[in-house]
């Protein structure tokens, strides 16, 4: 009577995977549930920041609609009551549960990770948590810093242990009691590595020595890049050890070799990552839920590491917008699988060589506000309706469009992104596209230009991705009645990903470009 949802949603995480192709990133887990999966590698998300992406794919409304840009209002107060993916399937029968930082916690769902009406006991965080962004990282010096670079030892942390290995604890725990009492579940899982500070047990690191960790193939500031468009990377700015480096406001650049360090202990938190996926997903086996239970990976948006000298996400590049996404659906990606079969064997990213292709690929642009009717439709249950052009009244309704029809690929060939639209995708000339915004304070960087209030937004950034181009708008925008006005354009970015996928030559001011801005409009 229905499948199972376990829903892993990871913080900060770009799509740097062996299953997306990356040589130097272990990730067997990930790569493994990659090879039983259908794979999107042009997956994006609606605004490069937690709180607001996390309550849009959520909710299954773009930032317009539930009007959070930033960390400080709840929706179903500031914006309109709309029921959320969990609370659905909640509603339709499901035990729903949430462990670790699933929702952003705080204002933005009401301090309560938005219980009672998405789940249905209180949310499960994790008692390290809180011990996070205290100095816990040890200097050369043998003092403890609040670094952005922290390996550590586990035993001398407090309590002897990190948040996302207490998260997979609990949800391996939650897991047995489900398989017991028998009833359906959505269990979603959210971990906070390779969110900053990139802090994690520090035998990671002896997968990557310095010498094969390259800065990013394009470290400098782009010549044409308008400043609105730069992201001054405040937030590593005030840890301990990039604080010491005294780097200038707000270009930078940081030295080579702390880049090099910064994407050493990046590229280390995702193999740890890697450890609590694959020993999560081997649980699911031990349990004998695997033959009936859909498996969702994906994260919340990008993370820059050093590309157009920028660090962080708050941006609308790939870099900062392209996230994992992937579907295991038992019977479907994969051929029925049956009771008790072990499908994810848990796999040592210190000992296990070679790679695994994905089940099914596609390079069909999507959007992470989709994710609600997919899993809706996936799981058998009836597919919200597209909402209309103002929904702020309307409780169930979502502007993503399930993206199940793109899932019908023959074995191993992978989709080439052209295949046209069902008919309420985003979609223009049957093409599919993703939208993302970023908002900004002012024309130049500032030190609010990251993470701007929403009284301070002066200025919103639309940015149309297809699988040809990145076409962004940055226009004049009033944050009091949450309005654009695009007679108002502030700059303009256009890259044309066949010769320049890296996004660094600007070609907006000498293109015409009506057509774009027809296209953005609609």
């Amino acid at each position: 009577d229905g499948m199972n949802v376990l829903f892993i949603i990871v913080d900060d995480l770009r799509p740097v995977l062996g299953c997306y192709g990356d040589k130097l990133v272990k990730s067997p887990n990930i790569d493994q549930l990659a090879s039983q999966s259908m794979v999107f590698s042009n997956a994006y998300a609606q605004q490069a920041i937690c709180a607001p992406s996390r309550v849009s794919f959520l909710t299954g409304r773009r930032p317009d609609t539930t009007r959070l840009y930033d960390f400080y209002s709840y929706w179903r107060v500031h914006a309109g009551n709309y029921s959320t993916m969990p609370q659905y399937f909640k509603e339709n029968g499901y035990v729903t549960l949430s462990v670790g930082k699933v929702f952003h916690p705080g204002v933005s769902s009401n301090y309560s990770d938005d219980y009672p009406y998405s789940w249905s006991i209180p949310p499960f965080h994790p008692s390290a948590e809180k011990y996070e962004n205290d100095k816990t990282c040890r200097g050369k010096d043998g003092k403890l810093y609040a670094n952005l670079v922290c390996p550590v030892n586990v035993t001398e942390m407090p309590g002897g242990t990190l948040p996302d290995i207490q998260s997979t604890e609990e949800a391996i725990r939650l897991l047995n009691i489900m398989k017991t009492n028998r009833q359906k579940f959505f269990l979603a899982v959210g971990y906070h590595k390779p969110h900053i500070p990139l802090r994690y047990p520090q035998e990671f690191l002896k997968l990557y020595p310095l010498e094969n960790v390259t800065l990013a193939p394009d470290p400098w500031v782009p010549k044409k890049l308008p400043p609105v468009a730069y992201n001054p990377w405040t937030d590593i700015r005030q840890r301990d050890d990039v604080e010491a480096l005294n780097v200038s406001f707000p270009y930078g650049p940081l030295p080579d070799d702390f880049q090099r360090q910064i994407r050493q202990s990046y590229f280390a938190a995702v193999s740890y990552l890697d450890v609590q996926i694959g020993l999560l997903l081997n649980a699911l086996d031990n349990v004998g839920l695997s033959n009936n239970t859909i498996v969702v990976f994906t994260a919340d948006h990008g993370w820059s590491l050093g590309e157009h000298g920028e660090w962080a996400k708050y941006s609308n590049f790939d870099v900062a917008t392209r996230v994992p996404l992937m579907f295991y659906v038992p019977g479907m990606t994969t051929s029925p699988v049956s009771q008790g079969a072990r499908v994810f064997p848990f796999l040592d990213p210190f000992s296990h060589i070679g790679g695994s292709a994905p089940q099914g690929q596609s390079k069909t642009v999507v959007e992470l506000v989709s994710l609600f009717p997919t899993l809706a439709e996936l799981a058998g249950l009836q597919v919200p309706p597209a909402c209309p052009e103002t929904s702020f009244g309307v409780e169930l309704c979502t502007e993503g469009t399930s993206i199940v029809h793109y899932f019908n690929v023959s074995e191993g060939r992978v989709e080439e992104g052209k295949e046209g639209c069902g008919n309420t995708d985003r979609c223009f000339n049957k093409e599919p596209v993703a939208l993302s915004q970023y908002p900004r304070p002012a024309d130049t960087p500032q030190w609010n230009s990251d993470k701007p209030k929403l009284k301070e937004i002066r200025i919103m950034g639309y940015s149309l991705r297809t699988i040809d181009y990145r076409y962004t708008l940055w226009v004049q925008f009033d944050p009091n009645n949450f309005t654009a006005d695009f007679e108002h354009v502030h700059a303009g970015e256009l890259y044309m990903m066949e010769n320049d996928p890296n996004q660094d030559y600007n070609i907006y001011n000498n293109t015409s470009h009506g057509w774009f801005f027809k296209k953005i409009l609609g």
